[in-house]
């Protein structure tokens, strides 16, 4: 097991070990996208956080329950490995056959709130044509370091400000658990497509 997967299982069991997290009430932009239930011990929608998005609105991470999510972290103001990423995600959807495609959400947490401003997150999303089935988020720096452990993401920053950080995308089942991971940068990685495709002819459970 590798240093990140330690962490971030170490993560989740302090998560469960304090027991079922209220979940916020949804807002209009954020409304539940399923019934709610009690999130499984090993869901990253153990932890109890609120992000804010590119439209300034608060949301709990939880509130993504119920449908696949590609979930990754960025910060706006890369313009090298970030912009690859959009990329990738991009092309894993093109991937994906509309009705699948439809089905799934994209969540990018930003490793920078001091700069990532909802203003600037909501520019980002229009440089990188981001639709509505993707949220860009910034949370504070403790949720933020919360929210990168239990996605198994390390980042630190520079001296000339700007950030190391893993460029890993997960894909989250409905209940939030991490069931493939892809390091893979550029084209669509199809082992990541194919974990899509399989966790979508899965009944929800």
């Amino acid at each position: 097991m590798s240093l990140i997967q330690l962490r971030r299982r170490d993560a989740l069991l302090s998560l469960a070990a304090l027991g079922a997290m209220p979940v916020l009430a949804h807002t209009a932009a954020h409304p539940p996208l399923a019934a709610p239930a009690p999130p499984p011990g090993d869901s990253v929608y153990q932890l109890e956080a609120t992000l804010e998005d590119q439209d300034g609105r608060p949301f709990a991470l939880s509130s993504l329950q119920g449908v696949p999510v590609l979930a990754t972290m960025f910060y706006s103001s890369c313009d090298m490995v970030c912009p690859m990423i959009f990329e990738t995600v991009h092309a894993t959807l093109r991937a994906l056959p509309a009705a699948e495609r439809a089905q799934l959400r994209v969540l990018m947490v930003s490793v920078d709130p001091a700069h990532d401003s909802p203003a600037v997150l909501k520019k980002t999303a229009q440089a990188h044509g981001c639709n509505g089935q993707w949220v860009l988020a910034r949370a504070d720096d403790a949720t933020t370091r919360k929210v990168a452990a239990v996605l198994g993401i390390q980042y630190r920053q520079l001296a000339n400000g700007e950030y190391n950080h893993s460029s890993a995308i997960d894909l989250l089942d409905r209940q939030g658990r991490i069931t493939a991971r892809s390091g893979k940068l550029g084209p669509a990685d199809p082992a990541l497509v194919a974990a899509v495709r399989k966790l979508q002819a899965k009944r929800v459970t």
